[in-house]
């Protein structure tokens, strides 16, 4: 979906006001100034939306763009701006930094605290809002790198400079059926830009590590039933070597071999207890969770909760409400797979 802002076509004394409002609801609430000497507020531009990344590119002869204390305390999803120099070069102030931007760099900055724009010769950026939560990275990473030139001639700085610039200068991307699917590995990018600018000595590495967990673990959660999930597939899907993989979860205390196997193991012993999925054999329930062999899926459900799969059904569903029979039985089949799988459950 993609809006046009074009002022010719709208009456001088309403051109200030028109461009505030497309800006404000497209994108973000900003005080745009127009200097009188620069002749009637002048510009044209397309905001897209791809998915959860919006694109505006912008020429205007607005000189000062600001989100005053007021305004960033708006409504508006905590986002960050990426912007792209297009010509001439530009002033950022943000945080108490200021960045000057030269044709083809890179800076940011994020929606939840003032910042301001500047532009002698008039704005000509492209402009790239992203919600943080779609980043995945904590609000201190953001403000690390924010009214900072990004790197010029680093490599992953020229690499998203040049994708974002390609992405924002072909509109008919937009109108493609698939365009939200350009959204993720946008982000992902974008991510990796962030990551890539923190001081290894920065107190943000540690949140980095712990938001890589996170990742790592809901990719794996997302795909539990895949019987061939493994390391290398995990580390591969995050750019990072099986070793990493492996330390990263160790700083959280998690055994990936452990952690996948009770996550499957739970997953099957609320299905088999779910009444919708009755109609459903235990085998196909054990294929829901990873199991290609039934006969090895009832070893381990014994082994970890003390009856087999077809004792656990039959005891979940004897009281579908979960009353009180069920609630003490659970409880003993939790004592049991404590003790290593032994003992009774009595009623």
């Amino acid at each position: 979906m993609t809006d046009i802002l074009d002022t010719r076509s709208v009456p001088a004394a309403d051109r200030a006001e028109v461009v505030r409002e497309t800006i404000g609801s497209s994108k973000v609430r900003v005080e745009i100034d127009f200097p009188a000497e620069a002749g009637p507020p002048a510009a044209y531009g397309a905001i897209s939306r791809l998915g959860q990344l919006t694109v505006c590119s912008i020429s205007s002869n607005a000189v000062t763009v600001e989100r005053t204390p007021a305004l960033a305390r708006d409504g508006l999803v905590p986002s960050i701006f990426l912007g792209l120099q297009l010509a001439g070069s530009s002033l950022v102030v943000q945080g108490g930094r200021e960045a000057v931007l030269k044709p083809g760099e890179l800076v940011m900055c994020h929606s939840t605290a003032p910042y301001t724009l500047v532009d002698p010769d008039g704005i000509r950026q492209h402009f790239f809002r992203i919600p943080i939560a779609a980043l995945g990275l904590p609000h201190d990473v953001i403000r690390q790198v924010c009214a900072t030139t990004l790197s010029p001639g680093h490599p992953i700085a020229d690499l998203v400079a040049t994708y974002l610039h390609r992405l924002a200068s072909r509109p008919d991307i937009y109108t493609h059926p698939d365009a939200d699917a350009v959204s993720h590995p946008s982000i992902a990018l974008v991510r990796a830009l962030i990551t890539t600018h923190l001081d290894a000595n920065a107190p943000g590495q540690e949140p980095l590590h712990a938001i890589l967990r996170l990742r790592i673990l809901e990719y794996v959660r997302a795909r539990l039933g895949d019987p061939g999930l493994n390391a290398g597939q995990i580390a591969a899907a995050h750019h990072i070597s099986v070793r990493h993989l492996y330390n990263v979860l160790a700083t959280g205390g998690i055994s990936l071999g452990a952690w996948i196997r009770d996550q499957r193991l739970e997953g099957s012993r609320q299905d088999l207890a779910r009444p919708e999925l009755r109609s459903l054999t235990i085998a196909t329930v054990a294929r829901r969770w990873g199991y290609t062999d039934p006969s090895s899926f009832g070893r381990v459900f014994r082994t970890a909760y003390g009856l087999s799969p077809r004792e656990w059904r039959a005891l979940a569903h004897r009281d579908p409400a979960g009353g009180p029979f069920v609630h003490r039985n659970l409880q003993g089949v939790q004592d049991i797979a404590r003790n290593g799988g032994s003992g009774s459950v009595g009623p």
